[in-house]
């Protein structure tokens, strides 16, 4: 029986929420040293990234890493304005935060804070489910589909790399017209390449 995009998206929230916080904690710090391979980050100053929620693997240690070597790091703040799309806002330990419409820490939107998407090196993207050949399934609303539209169109601006604990990974995902494949997967165990 094939699932739907739907049941997948369940069944490995499920699982990546049944993680203890002993393996999420583990997870996190090999995230790290698999992320610190990768060649894309020694050329990288500006490196979006996200808060973990819902089981994601935990990236506070990989921004803490990404802090002592020196690189801005940019949270996804929900545009307030145009629906569907994000802003990236500079990061630090002193950013004031705030809850989102989805319970989700964001930086308290300030002007000064934002970095358009096009000047971002990486983008660090969350993922539910990944599959052998890279396609990603998100939670359904898009944001990063539109974020990462004109590198998927063209390669240029923001190389894209999700982030996942091993357990998202699955043979095959259901795919749409317009999902289009991450060049490059980063789990605690192995760094999975596409290009």
């Amino acid at each position: 029986m094939t699932l739907s995009r739907q049941d997948f998206r369940q069944h490995i929230r499920t699982k990546r929420n049944q993680l203890s916080s002993d393996v999420q904690h583990i997870a996190g710090l090999d995230l790290v040293t698999q992320f610190s391979t990768i060649p894309e980050i020694k050329r990288a100053q500006h490196i979006a990234l996200y808060l973990s929620a819902d089981g994601e693997i935990e990236t506070s240690p990989l921004i803490e890493w990404l802090w002592s070597q020196g690189k801005r790091t940019y949270l996804p703040v929900i545009h307030p304005f145009s629906k569907g799309h994000l802003l990236f806002l500079h990061y630090d330990a002193s950013t004031p935060m705030v809850l989102n419409r989805y319970a989700i820490a964001e930086p308290k939107l300030d002007q000064t804070r934002i970095l358009p998407a096009a000047q971002l090196d990486l983008i660090c993207t969350p993922l539910v489910a990944f599959d052998n050949t890279g396609h990603r399934l998100g939670m359904g609303g898009g944001y990063y589909d539109r974020t990462l539209e004109p590198w998927f169109k063209s390669k240029t601006g923001p190389k894209p790399i999700g982030l996942a604990h091993d357990c998202q990974q699955v043979e095959r995902l259901p795919v749409e017209s317009w999902d289009v494949p991450l060049p490059k997967i980063v789990t605690p165990s192995q760094i999975w390449d596409w290009e």
